[in-house]
């Protein structure tokens, strides 16, 4: 993993407009929507670091801040924040824009851990990432206490259910 590329290179930008079928009783976005969206600009942030295809090996953290109603403005970003050996974290957020108000609010952050596959489906190795911005750097700086977390909370998976 000697080369490192530009946290920039992965950033990824999506808009979705919040519809009446994507929406609860109570005219907000359902949450599972929200995911499939996540998961969505997580994969093509990843495909576009590693140059593969890549799947998805765990949604590590989901904060849910506020909701989105019928009507308004979704927009996404994904950045690649740490790397493995073939795995890459990518960040993801999510804004909601109301048209009529202008006013832009945090709805959901998460953070995502994407694996590069080749062919044949077998993990194939990443390239490096180097953070660009403030918060793309303290995101880096805490990777490894993330990594340990997911290990722990593997290690348990494991022993409960075998």
């Amino acid at each position: 993993m000697a080369e490192q590329l530009p946290a920039s290179i992965s950033r990824t930008i999506q808009t979705k407009l919040v519809l009446p079928p994507n929406t609860n009783h109570m005219g907000t976005i359902f949450g599972g929507t929200v995911l499939s969206y996540i998961d969505e600009i997580a994969a093509i942030t990843a495909m576009k670091h590693s140059k593969q295809a890549v799947v998805t090996a765990s949604i590590d953290t989901v904060n849910f801040l506020s909701s989105a109603k019928v009507g308004d403005i979704l927009n996404l970003e994904g950045v690649v924040i740490s790397t493995g050996r073939t795995s890459m974290e990518v960040y993801v957020r999510v804004d909601c824009q109301n048209i009529e108000s202008g006013i832009n609010t945090v709805t959901t952050t998460a953070i995502l851990t994407m694996v590069a596959v080749n062919k044949d489906g077998k993990p194939t190795p990443v390239c490096g990432v180097a953070p660009e911005t403030e918060e793309e750097k303290k995101l880096f700086q805490s990777a490894q206490r993330r990594k340990e977390r997911r290990l722990k909370i593997n290690e348990f998976s494991e022993e409960k259910w075998t």
